[in-house]
This record gives structure tokens, sequence and C-alpha cells, in this order.
């Protein structure tokens, strides 16, 4: 998807937070990222003491952490979820997903731009805009960002009681934080908005970071390709699980049919829905999926689909978007939600 300028926005305007640094290092991350500039280790331990203990000279002098260390990438997400978006007392269970918070910010921002979409470019701002985030996790991190981002408010659907109690505890340690993030419990893993979208309930947007294995075995597999490239070779070996850096349960990880199943249930749930959302969104991390993805989508009768391209450093990413509205109906969902 073409990037576009920052856009002006309509709503209730979120506090003001940190700009990046001057410098741009990633400018493949989305104009908006706060994390296109070099991380500001300094800043980041002051906000998060914690992490110092993992900050380290690279192979260029410069300060980082080993990025193949679970609990250094777990300190580096709260100091980043601190300081950047003020968002206190972050914290996952053991061996839980723990995600790279720029790639995730791009996938909220982009979102963005596809709801600008259909209001003049002008993004909208403010809690009466509604996401559901499909799999939330422990982590939150989609709502998290979201909300300090555009002010919107969530809510987070999970199979996994526990993940649920655990992002509750972070949204309980944010005062105010509660009245825009609402979690619930999918208690079918066989269903995704069923059983979890109420009644008469409208939502802006959907999102999701599917589990895009199709087995476990799958999942350790790709678990040790990206050991063995972070220089831990031998890890993943058959006589022990591989580690992941970013951690990730069962269902985070993988799902019968992988991804691509996944994401075709996901479009066939959202028929009955086609006038209660706007957009409809979900990643897909297999360009390979694509074909599959489109084919379920003409099945579907949806009025238009987009695929949302991203990137952060060397790995690619992509979402899908559909819609089963056309332009003059968006227009008027903006004009009667976003606008009022």
């Amino acid at each position: 998807m073409a990037v576009k300028k920052p856009a002006p926005h309509r709503g209730a305007k979120p506090p003001k937070l940190p700009r990046p640094p001057a410098t741009q290092e990633k400018p493949k991350l989305h104009p908006r990222n706060r994390h296109r500039g070099r991380y500001d280790f300094a800043q980041l331990v002051a906000a998060c003491p914690e992490l110092a203990r993992f900050v380290v000279p690279n192979a260029q002098g410069d300060r980082s952490i080993d990025f193949a260390n679970p609990q250094a990438v777990r300190a580096l997400n709260r100091a980043l979820l601190q300081q950047v978006y003020g968002i206190a007392g972050w914290d996952i269970p053991p061996a839980y997903l723990c995600p790279p918070i720029p790639g995730r910010a791009d996938y909220v921002h982009v979102i963005a731009d596809l709801l600008a979409g259909d209001d003049d470019d002008v993004i909208p701002h403010g809690a009466a805009l509604r996401g559901l985030d499909v799999g939330v996790g422990a982590n939150g991190v989609y709502p998290l960002i979201g909300h300090s981002e555009y002010g919107w408010s969530f809510v987070g659907t999970d199979i996994d009681p526990q993940a649920l109690a655990a992002l509750q505890r972070i949204v309980d340690a944010n005062a105010g934080l509660g009245q825009f993030i609402e979690l619930r419990l999918q208690r079918s893993p066989e269903n995704i908005f069923n059983g979890v979208w109420q009644g008469g309930e409208v939502f802006d947007f959907t999102l999701c970071n599917p589990p895009f294995h199709a087995s476990l075995a799958e999942a350790y597999e790709g678990s040790a390709r990206k050991w063995q490239n972070l220089g831990k070779a031998g890890a993943g070996k058959a006589d022990a699980a591989p580690r992941r850096n970013f951690g990730g349960q069962g269902a985070e990880l993988w799902c019968a049919g992988g991804e691509a199943a996944f994401v075709r249930r996901m479009i066939v749930e959202s028929v009955a829905l086609a006038k209660s959302c706007l957009w409809f969104t979900t990643l897909v991390s297999k360009a390979a999926t694509l074909p599959a993805v489109q084919v379920a989508l003409r099945q579907a009768g949806v009025r238009e689909w987009k695929t949302l391209d991203m990137a952060q450093g060397q790995k690619k990413s992509r979402a899908v978007a559909w819609t089963f509205l056309d332009a003059a109906q968006r227009r008027r969902w903006a004009e009667q939600r976003w606008r009022a």
C-alpha cells in the first residue's frame, strides 16, 4: 500500500507523545511509526531500570541487547511501552508471545490510513472508533498502541483465559484504560467472531495476528530456523525444543490448517456481519497464502479488498483488508460515526 503523508485528524486528540529521533534509521517503517530512529537506551533504561542489565555493546560498538534472549526482549518491550506510549506495568507470563513493538505499531498505522481513505484522507481519532482484536493475547500490544496513538476503543478476544487475565492486569495498572479496552473470552476454539461479537454491535475495524503454523511440529521447526538465524546453531535439536526469543503458546503459534484455514474461517464468519463492520483485516505472514485468501474473498462476495504491505528491516509482512460496503456506504459510515 502506498505510504501517505501524516493526515489531519478528527475526534478527541490523545495526549502528545514523544517524537522519534531526528536520525531516520529504519525508513521501511511507516512514517508515523515512533520507532524509525535508533533506540535511545538511556531514555529506555530511565523508563525501565530493569532493562539496564541487558544493555551491552554490539558488534559495531553501539548499545543494544541480545535479541536472542527472551528476557531481554521482554524488558525492551516493557521499556518501549512505558517510555513511548505511557503504558505502565506491562508484563506477560513466561513463554507467552512477546512481539516486536515496531512491526506491531506499523499494523496500527496502516489501519489508520485505511480508515482515512474513506474520509478524505483524514485520520479519525477518538474513543467513538471501535476495533476488535481477534486473539489479543497476554501482551495486548495492538489495543495499547492503538489507544495511545489514536484514542480508539478496543474489544480484545482470546481463547486463553490466562492470557486475558494477564492483559487485564496491565489494563488495571493504567488508570482509566479499562473504559477503552474490554476483554472477552472466546469459549469455542472453532469460532472467531461468533460468540464474542454481541448482537447489534458495530466495529469500525477488526485486526488479527493469526497463528500461522499448521502444527506444533511445524512451529518448532520454524523456531529452530529462527534461532539458527540469530546465531544460535544447535538449538532446536531433536532432544530439545528450541527456545523462542519472542515466545508463544500453542494457540498463538499454530492451528489446524495454519493461517490459510484460520483466515478462510474468518472470512466466512464475516459474511453474517457484513453491515456491522467497515473493514475486516488480518495479518498474513506468508505470501503463498494470498491466492487462497483471495479465492475465499471472491466466494464471500466482498465489495472490495486490499493488500497492505509493511516491512521491518529485511522482513516483509502484509495485512489483508476487506469490506462488504461500497465507497458511498463507507463515506456515510464515516460521516455518521466519526464526524458526530
